[in-house]
């Protein structure tokens, strides 16, 4: 089992490896000038290029690339100040790490947290920007996929229970219907209805975050504000994972095991719950963590429409001002995420599984 979980950890940090190519040289190729955007469109020449040699602009692009996977990497390269264990690259001072290797009198080989550089419109560390939004996305992607998870396997259970009858061709159209919607169309709809139209009956809003300010200063949780996002964010999935529960549940209920199960006079939830559902939850775990990681990248759009704080909202506004220390980091950590999410998946399945346990 550990060299499965290693094995899975290697392909792993490949596949981040070629998000950051992918990401880096896709970003540093588009048109538009990061120092002319912080300094004005009335910026004279030597102003830009003194900002593009601050940020490390004026080397050719590979080069560039290199010193960004250097920045990256746990175990780098970097220079020394002669006073303490603080860690400079141009001139940008981001924190200490662990000497590895002295090379020379500055410079050393360390072992640090990777470093996302920081943003050009404000100035602060990428990786706080996106620690101060991650909670909220999370927050928003964990609450969407659980009530995907609960909706969509009960009604898929009842679906393959019931086949044929009313409930399975209701639930079958609303999956098919959930599938069809956009999750931008279906969330302009559902605030619009829910925050705006019915809001006097809802209590809800279309716009707000988990958080709201009072008038002495402190915040106040506003659960409320999750509702319509998380609906609009858990359409798609629910109608997943209706579809594939119920696929699912159909075929284990019509195996052999099942019937010797009944002839031996088992409850009937026995036979659902313990020996039909556990055998029938691999497609859907599978599903289940594939959207939850795209839910961190989708939520985009559904954060940008509610007025939602997270990384989505944070994506777009660095888009906006073409802030691509932030949109190169937000990809980055969703990406790390995602692949994060595959292996605990491939993990659980030996647990859901004694079959491939036993592989």
């Amino acid at each position: 089992m550990i060299d499965f979980i290693l094995r899975r950890f290697s392909y792993g940090l490949l596949v981040l490896l070629g998000v950051v190519i992918i990401v880096f040289f896709l970003f540093n190729v588009l048109p538009g000038d990061p120092a002319r955007m912080m300094l004005g469109q009335r910026a004279d020449v030597s102003s830009i290029e003194a900002i593009n040699k601050d940020l490390g602009r004026d080397r050719s692009l590979p080069v560039q690339f290199l010193f960004y996977l250097n920045d990256l990497s746990p175990i780098s390269f970097h220079n020394q100040s002669d006073s303490s264990d603080i860690l400079f690259f141009n001139g940008d001072k981001y924190g200490s790490g662990i000497t590895l290797l002295p090379l020379g009198s500055k410079r050393v080989f360390v072992l640090k947290k990777p470093y996302l550089r920081r943003s050009y419109q404000s100035g602060r560390k990428v990786s706080e920007l996106l620690l101060d939004a991650l909670p909220g996305t999370m927050v928003l992607a964990f609450s969407s996929m659980l009530f995907a998870s609960l909706v969509g396997l009960f009604l898929g259970i009842v679906s393959a229970l019931y086949k044929h009858s009313w409930v399975d061709r209701l639930s079958m159209v609303l999956a098919v219907l959930g599938m069809s919607v956009p999750s931008f169309f279906a969330g302009i709809i559902i605030a619009w209805v829910f925050g705006f139209l019915l809001s006097d009956y809802t209590g809800l809003h279309m716009t707000g975050g988990l958080y709201s300010s009072t008038v002495f200063g402190g915040e106040v949780l506003q659960l409320k504000n999750l509702i319509l996002p998380t609906l609009t964010l858990g359409i798609r999935p629910l109608a997943v994972i209706v579809q594939l529960t119920r696929s699912a549940m159909l075929d284990v209920l019509s195996q052999d095991y099942i019937r010797t199960a009944r002839a031996k006079g088992l409850g009937f939830r026995r036979i659902v719950l313990k020996h039909a559902l556990r055998n029938a939850l691999n497609p859907v775990v599978t599903a289940i963590s594939g959207w939850f990681a795209s839910l961190l990248a989708g939520a985009v759009f559904v954060e940008f429409i509610f007025g939602w704080k997270g990384v989505g909202k944070v994506t777009v506004d660095a888009l906006e001002k073409y802030d691509l220390p932030v949109v190169m980091g937000a990809v980055l950590v969703v990406a790390m995420i995602f692949v994060i999410i595959n292996i605990l998946v491939d993990i659980l399945y030996g647990i859901f599984d004694p079959r491939i346990r036993i592989q």
